[in-house]
């Protein structure tokens, strides 16, 4: 007829076999998760926290730098702004949120 005796031969014996060869097939899949865990999402996460505590340790005098690429020394730290001073005589307040990187007291820049 339609379909062939040797395919119908072997279509069965694969349902008997299904339960092993889908495991088989999910497994590359599987890896592929766990690598990309280990080697994208938990430094990201990593760096993140640091990142946030960093931000909520902020001080009179750090150095900072926001998110739109500021530079700045903080003059002023309140609950959710901090004052940072840009140039002599020019302070902005900031979100404290926005600040992508802080340096402390010491630190040496990155020109020098």
């Amino acid at each position: 007829m339609l379909i062939s005796p040797a395919y119908a031969q072997t279509a069965g014996s694969a349902a008997e076999s299904g339960g092993y060869a889908s495991l088989i097939s999910f497994a590359p899949l599987l890896l592929i998760f766990i690598v990309f865990y280990f080697l994208m999402i938990r430094p990201q996460q990593t760096r993140m926290k640091a990142l946030q505590q960093a931000v909520a340790a902020v001080k009179k005098g750090d150095s900072v730098v926001t998110a739109g690429g500021v530079m700045g020394k903080v003059i002023k730290v309140e609950d959710a702004f901090v004052e940072v001073e840009i140039a002599p005589n020019t302070r902005i307040r900031v979100v404290k949120a926005t600040l992508a990187e802080v340096t402390g007291l010491n630190t040496k820049p990155a020109n020098d």
